[in-house]
């Protein structure tokens, strides 16, 4: 099993953008997920998980659903929002998506498992 460290950056998110998708035969590890608002105002941002990932069999019978990671959040004018306060998994095809009411930058440090 090969890790490798990542960093993906998308300038300017403001309507829902798709930031980072896992990888086919990959496991993905968030290490941490930075906003910043580069406007003059406050903004309001969601991260949503999006993910379709099946039933599992044993007592974790339950198929995974989009969730809100951080919904209508305020980020005050010119400042940045850590998001995670700790880690999540991310399975094949599982998605972060961002948006924003306002010009937000995204930062999402990752580990990747193949």
């Amino acid at each position: 099993m090969a890790d490798t460290f990542k960093l993906v950056t998308k300038a300017g998110v403001t309507t829902l953008d798709d930031i980072y998708t896992v990888a086919s035969s990959t496991t993905t590890i968030i290490i941490g997920l930075l906003l910043a608002n580069t406007t003059s105002s406050q903004v309001t941002a969601t991260v949503t998980l999006s993910s379709d990932t099946a039933n599992r069999a044993g007592s974790n019978n339950e198929a995974n659903q989009d969730v809100e990671l951080v919904n209508s959040v305020p980020i005050p004018a010119n400042s940045s929002l850590s998001v995670l306060d700790g880690k999540i998994i991310m399975e094949t095809t599982d998605i972060l998506k961002v948006s924003a009411s306002g010009a937000t930058d995204v930062a999402l440090s990752i580990l990747e498992q193949t």
